[in-house]
């Protein structure tokens, strides 16, 4: 895929966790944020946004506006900084203690592949049903109950392997589902070269089909013009902006994680959620 940013958002309020620093808490003795952070090491250049006392070398901080604005105005923030021939980015949350590269390169990998006839655009709200009417064990997003599987197992997955498309209940941001027209799946007009449709982005889904929109890798261009987009509808401020609004109307490819391990989106919005990651970084 060749040369990708990283976006890394750090200005949550922590409501749920008494307002603390929650990408500073340690997770495996180091800061939640600089685990994701060492996630994309090989990304150019790694931006974090967010207050920072300390930052491994070669990070930019910057703060959103307003600061405490929410995940779209520091998406706005961190995308201003990356040169205008930056083609793709990894957005993530800085509360992802579990993800790893490998996760990010399989992301990166299937953006990369080959599109089928018809992938989702924005959010849609029926929860994955299981392939071939089987049923599978659901993985935890913002503290719900642990895997099925067994920490450094394999983590079995309602959603379809491989970018299918699974609907998804976003997280982060309180993203609101919104349900296709006419009770189909979703399309775009977008397409590459070949013909062939050409997602905006991809993200993973957890076991229950919920979209972690930041858990992804998007087109820095689709980015950069739903942002100026959101901004024009919202008057100019992008303040308590959803990312559901800023990704509708975006093609994204949705991945469920078959490798092994913690699920790499797994997200600490609890106490319990830093413990339990905790466990798993063992």
């Amino acid at each position: 895929m060749g040369t990708y940013a990283a976006v890394v958002l750090a200005g949550g309020a922590a409501r749920r966790m008494g307002g603390v620093d929650k990408p500073a808490l340690p997770v495996g003795g180091q800061p939640m944020r600089d685990r994701v952070l060492a996630a994309v090491t090989d990304a150019t250049p790694r931006v974090l946004v967010g207050a920072a006392d300390a930052v491994p070398a070669g990070v930019l901080v910057v703060r959103e506006d307003p600061p405490g604005g929410g995940p779209v105005a520091a998406a706005a923030a961190g995308l201003a900084l990356l040169d205008a021939d930056t083609s793709l980015v990894a957005l993530l949350a800085a509360d992802l203690p579990l993800l790893t590269r490998a996760a990010i390169g399989d992301l990166l990998n299937h953006l990369d592949r080959e599109t089928p006839d018809t992938e989702p655009t924005g959010d849609r709200s029926a929860p994955a049903a299981p392939a071939h009417g089987g049923s599978a064990p659901a993985a935890p997003a913002h503290g719900g109950s642990a895997p099925a599987s067994p920490a450094h197992g394999g983590l079995a997955s309602a959603s379809p392997a491989h970018g299918g498309l699974a609907p998804a209940s976003p997280a982060h941001g309180g993203l609101a589902p919104a349900a296709p027209a006419h009770g189909g799946l979703a399309s775009s007009p977008r397409s590459g070269g070949d013909g062939e449709r050409r997602p905006d982005g991809v993200c993973f889904v957890d076991g229950d089909g919920r979209r972690q929109s930041l858990c992804g890798v998007w087109r820095v261009a689709a980015l950069r013009a739903a942002v100026d987009r959101l901004t024009v509808e919202r008057g100019g401020s992008l303040a308590g902006a959803p990312v559901r609004a800023l990704l509708a109307g975006l093609v994204v490819r949705e991945v469920a994680w078959g490798g092994e391990g913690p699920p790499p989106w797994f997200d600490c919005d609890t106490d319990e959620d830093v413990r339990r990651a905790e466990e798993w970084a063992r």
